[in-house]
């Protein structure tokens, strides 16, 4: 008799393959540039990241394998891939790596690899056509009361 194993996978074989088509994974580990022979890459954990993230879960860092124990994880992260690699104590580790190399530097190398991967057309409302990107600046809008001094 033939045992069937269910796993959930849900939107989240999309999103890996998105992580996939992007190359973030190899990205990270090159702008990493980790010295730990874990065995889960730290680019891998920024993909089980993001597929926690998007896979509407809210819950502290050490439940974090938790979130994985009903998933393929041979199909989203590779083979020989477990719950409990992803640890909190992995995660930890790799969160100070991403402080260390710069979290705003990652963010725009991400966001280039996407606009190149992707082609998607950039266009700017300066005379000279040429494409800004500040990443430091936060917008807000909306009428602001003006209080009497």
């Amino acid at each position: 008799m033939t045992q069937l194993n269910v796993k959930n996978l849900d939107h989240l074989g999309i999103i890996a393959a998105v992580v996939d088509e992007l190359g973030l994974v190899d990205y990270i580990n090159e702008q990493l540039q980790e010295n730990d022979r874990a065995k889960i890459s730290a680019g891998l954990v920024v993909k089980a990241m993001i597929l926690n993230g998007l896979g509407f879960i809210n819950s502290p860092l050490y439940l974090f394998s938790r979130f994985f124990e009903d998933k393929p994880l041979e199909h989203l992260l590779g083979k020989g891939i477990k719950a409990s690699d992803l640890n909190d104590d992995r995660l930890g580790r790799v969160l100070d790596l991403i402080f260390m190399a710069g979290i705003s530097r990652l963010f725009v190398g991400i966001c280039l690899k996407a606009v190149e991967i992707f082609k998607i057309m950039m266009a700017s409302a300066h005379l000279d056509s040429s494409a800004h990107l500040d990443s430091s600046s936060i917008s807000v809008e909306g009428e602001y009361k003006l209080s009497a001094l």
